[in-house]
Order: C-alpha cells, then structure tokens, then sequence
C-alpha cells in the first residue's frame, strides 16, 4: 500500500524525481564501475606478466629485479653470466627459457635484446599471448620488432630501418648507425609495457656493441630445449637452403649458435608449477655465482601494495559524489514538503497515521534509489561488454566475470542503507507536519 503510494506521488512529480534519479544513477555507476574496475585493475597488473614462472636476475632485490625486467624501469648493478644461463637450460625443472638483455634505447623506447621465444612464451592478462599485426618475429639476426606504442608514436612500418643509441635517455652521443636494424613485424597492442619496447636479437644487439662471440659455441638452440630428435635435426640442418633456414628460425629456434657473454635476466617457464618454489631456493642457493629468483606474481602483489593509495583514493571520491548525490535526494524531498502539506491533510484525513507518513517519505527516496541502482547495474553491465576490448587493448586490463559480485552486492546495500538514513531527515519532517496538518492550506 505505502509503495504504491510512493509510486503515485512520484509519478505526480515526475520532472523533479527524473533529475534526481539522474543524478543517482550517475553517482551509483561510477561507485559500482570504480569497485569493479578496481579489483580487475589489481587482477590484471598483477598478471602483466602471467605466463612466467620464475624471474632470475642478480641479487638486486625482488622489486628492482621485477621493475627492470618486465616493466624496463632502471638497470640490473650486474648481468647473468652465460655458463649460469646454460644451467639453468639444463636444468631437469625448467621447461623453457627466454633472455633479456638491456642497456640500450631507441628515441626514448628501450631496446631489448631476446630471442623468438619471447614471443612465443611471454604472456599477459589472462595468459593471453603476444601477437603481431603485421610482419613477424626474427628471421635474421639484424631484425627488431616493435610494440605498438612505438610504432604509433614513431609512425614505423615493417621494413623500415632503425638504429640503436647507448645509453636510455631519448637523447644519446653515441648511436650505433653503422648497424642498423630492419623492422620484421609490429606487435598487437596489450596495455602493458610490452607496446614500450624495441625488440632485438641478441646477437644483434652483441654485434652492434663490438663483443666477440664467444668461443663456446652450442650446437642447439640455447634458449628451447631440445626434443627427441634435436640431434637429427642439426644433422641434417646443413642440408636446407637459406628460405627453410628462415622458416625454422620463426618458430623460435636461435639465429646464430654464438651466444653472448652475459645478459640481464631470464624467464624461466618450468614443467610443473607445484616446483617453482623449490627452484627458486635452488638458484638462489647457486654456488657458481650469486643469483636472485624471484615469483612473479609474489612481487607484483607487493608492488601492487605499495601503489593502494591511488585505489583508496579513487575509491573516495566515488563516495564522495555518492554523498553529494544523497544530499540532492534529501533536498528534493525537503523541497516539496510545502507543496506537499494538503497532500499529507488528506491522507491524514483518510486515516494515516504521522508513523505512515514517514515511511511514505522512506520508501519514496528508496524507491528512487533502487529504480537508479537496477538503471546503473544494466548500465555499468552494457559498457563493460562494448568497451572491454578497447580496455584490454588500450590499458591491459583483461574484463573477466559478471558485475553481480559480492563487492557489487555490499556497494548497493550501503547506498540503500545510507539512503533510509538520510530519508530520516525529510521524513521526520512530514512526521511532525502530519501531526498538525489540517485540510485547509495556511
């Protein structure tokens, strides 16, 4: 009975509750879009890298280790000596591996040296894979591929040519232009600092520095381990010409056997997961050299920690204009108190008692609430669906399950919550008006 009456009243007045709702609608939106995007935005940066199970570097510490390898933020004090990197290839755990080299740049991008197997094993977001818009990963040794912020923001095209500078700021003394490098393909974006990168061999990128191979020469690739018929493989390698050469190095096998002297760090890909924390402690317990494994995902929950005040801050705000919302409601009520005194002598003429009146006053401003609460749950659910492959490609965050959460769930019983106690306000209001009200107007 009093919800119908509240549904008539509202209708009577229906200009003035359309703006309020509007204005609920807005505000709940952006709290239930802010705590949904917040959790997701927390699952994706701590999956930007997702497919590696162990990251190895020098003893540098677990975040400085994690912010030069994956996010290129600073330098490794040391590099990962080759004969510790042939360790770790043969080591019965580890089921792949890709290198890592750092130190140079490209107008302001850093420079990479990796091999195919990057591509190939490096994943994001859900264990989504790299993935090229045009071109392809390495076929010789003086190929680069770039990320799809550099060839946006620089206007690159596949086969067009580029030269490596010394150094990491945008503006280097020293360019290597007598080795020059051919870009063989574009990756898709990701949102992740994967789009930042220029991508060389690291026989390039050894060759462009002046190094000299090394004299331990391996007879397979150095970065896949080998299968059962490597063997015949490399036997009978001689016997193909230089276009199946080409065709074999694309699928991830080593461009040239001469690998080099040290390199930043690695990714370890293992055959059983359940053993990432007994190799850690392995590696970390090397006696050949001192080095530094880490959990990926462990460092970027710890990373994650040290940036939640942006989180809460976010958060804040959303109440914040939740809050000034709720105060618009309380002043629409407030407002047609007046205009609503004949209205409430008639009702009390009818019968209605002053507790009646005050929960007409509630159940109007829950109603308005609820009916902007279901508005923004639909809302919010459409544009998760048509915007979730602009999010992914644009800021890397991966859209996964339904609004209906229990985040969501909590989010919309304290806006009700919050709603009933500030009707108190207006009603209390109309309660001591309704124990007055007469049927004339003074």
């Amino acid at each position: 009975m009093i919800l119908q009456l509240a549904a008539a009243s509202l209708k009577h007045r229906k200009t003035s509750v359309l703006l309020t709702l509007f204005t609920i609608v807005i505000s709940v939106s952006l709290l239930l879009s802010v705590e949904y995007v917040r959790g997701q935005v927390r699952d994706s940066f701590t999956r930007t890298v997702s497919g590696v199970d162990i990251i190895v570097g020098a003893p540098t510490g677990q975040l400085n280790l994690l912010l030069y390898s994956v996010f290129r933020m600073g330098n490794p004090t040391q590099g990962v000596d080759w004969q510790d990197v042939a360790w770790l290839e043969d080591h019965p755990q580890v089921d792949w591996l890709v290198p890592i080299a750092l130190g140079d740049a490209h107008k302001g991008y850093r420079v990479v040296g990796t091999s195919n197997a990057y591509f190939e094993h490096f994943k994001y977001g859900d264990k989504q894979s790299l993935s090229f818009s045009t071109g392809n990963g390495f076929t010789s040794d003086r190929h680069a591929v770039i990320g799809a912020e550099v060839a946006e923001q620089l206007n690159y095209q596949v086969g067009d040519k580029i030269v490596i500078s010394h150094g990491l700021g945008e503006v280097s003394f020293q360019h290597h232009e007598s080795h020059p490098f051919t870009i063989s393909g574009i990756l898709n974006p990701t949102g992740t600092p994967a789009d930042k990168g220029v991508y060389v061999t690291l026989q390039g990128m050894e060759s462009v520095h002046g190094s000299s191979p090394t004299q331990n020469t391996l007879r397979r690739s150095p970065f896949k381990k080998p299968d059962a018929g490597s063997k015949a493989a490399d036997d009978d390698h001689a016997h193909h010409d230089e276009h199946d050469h080409s065709a074999e190095d694309t699928h991830g096998e080593s461009l040239s056997q001469a690998p080099p002297s040290s390199i930043s760090a690695l990714f370890l890909g293992l055959s059983s997961r359940v053993a990432a924390l007994q190799v850690q402690h392995q590696i970390n317990n090397y006696g050949n050299a001192a080095l530094l494994a880490i959990l990926p995902g462990v460092a970027l929950k710890q990373l994650w920690g040290l940036m939640s005040n942006v989180e809460k801050l976010l958060l804040g705000i959303s109440v914040l204009i939740l809050i000034s919302s709720l105060i618009g409601l309380i002043t629409l009520l407030l407002a047609t108190m007046r205009e609503r005194r004949q209205e409430i002598a008639v009702l009390r003429a009818i019968g209605a008692g002053p507790g009646t009146i005050l929960w007409l006053i509630q159940a109007e401003a829950l109603l308005i609430t609820a009916v902007g609460c279901a508005v923004s749950f639909a809302a919010v659910s459409l544009g998760l669906v048509v915007f979730a492959d602009w999010l992914n490609a644009s800021y890397g965050l991966v859209v996964t399950g339904s609004l209906f959460t229990l985040q969501s769930a909590i989010v919309v019983g304290c806006v009700l919550a919050a709603t009933w106690v500030c009707s108190f306000i207006p009603a209390i209001a109309a309660y001591r008006s309704a124990l007055h009200a007469g049927l004339s107007t003074r």
